[in-house]
């Protein structure tokens, strides 16, 4: 974990960014986003020097949000298609090397034990290893994401920030009921707005669940939306909804008009979808 691969995993990870114009097409690096979705936990990719997980434990929740990617990219075309510029950043690796969504003091960024998931490979790890996965992945991941939006900010868009999470339906053995959570931090007014507009979704959505600000899960919200004052929301879809393509097209189908009207609503705006 020393020397060159360091320094190679300094330059390599930062995360790709795929944009949707108006017409819900593949959008070019000029598009300025109005919306910008973000997928930190994306990929349950591992690769040297963090390499040693098995199969089985990357086949889980532990390793990355199963469903959020695939989402998120659906989402992007849906909502493109309602009127929206939109811009997905995702992170290119596993959470289990280092959790893009937790702040560098936090345990829980390298996690030892994920819910019921042992992950070995954290064990007893250093200050040095810490630091080399922080500077590694979560400083070009977060440059990225500080970069496009202070972009999208110099070009006259104040672009609403969403991240896209999904979580498990069984936490610690308890049966989760909530399919669909929104979580805010201190600007909750784009959360409210789309917790009111999914009372017709057919999902059963609660605020804050199953998570909270509380729980350390709203990092990127807090560094990248909170300082500019930007509205934001987190979304948590239970993973068994969007397992696959054809339900996470799905999902995004139902969702896309909600968001969007929740947009429109905070701008005092007729909804572009309507």
């Amino acid at each position: 974990m020393h020397g060159a691969t360091q320094h190679r995993a300094k330059s390599d990870y930062a995360g790709q960014v795929q944009s949707w114009n108006a017409s819900g097409a593949v959008g070019q690096d000029a598009l300025v986003p109005d919306l910008v979705l973000i997928c930190e936990h994306a990929s349950n990719s591992v690769v040297a020097p963090w390499s040693g997980v098995n199969a089985e434990l990357l086949a889980t929740h532990a390793a990355s949000d199963i469903g959020a990617l695939g989402l998120a990219r659906a989402l992007g075309v849906q909502l493109g298609r309602a009127g929206h510029k939109v811009e997905l950043i995702y992170a290119p690796l596993s959470r289990l090397i280092y959790d893009l969504n937790r702040s560098p003091d936090r345990p829980d960024a390298c996690p030892v034990q994920s819910e019921i998931h042992d992950v070995p490979m954290n064990r007893a790890l250093s200050v040095v290893d810490r630091q080399a996965r922080m500077e590694g992945l979560y400083l070009p991941f977060h440059n990225l994401v500080r970069a496009r939006i202070a972009r999208a900010l110099v070009l006259g868009m104040r672009p609403v920030i969403v991240t896209v999470h999904s979580f498990t339906p069984v936490w610690h053995g308890v049966a989760r009921d909530v399919e669909f959570g929104v979580i805010h931090d201190d600007l909750p007014a784009l959360a409210q707005a789309i917790v009111a507009k999914a009372r017709d979704l057919g999902l059963k959505t609660g605020m804050n669940e199953p998570y909270s600000a509380a729980d350390h899960v709203t990092h990127t919200l807090r560094l990248h939306a909170l300082p500019y004052g930007l509205d934001n929301a987190m979304l948590e879809l239970r993973n068994n909804l969007i397992a696959t393509p054809a339900l996470q097209a799905a999902m995004a189908e139902r969702l896309a008009p909600v968001l969007s009207a929740a947009i429109a609503h905070l701008a005092g705006v007729t909804c572009p979808a309507q």
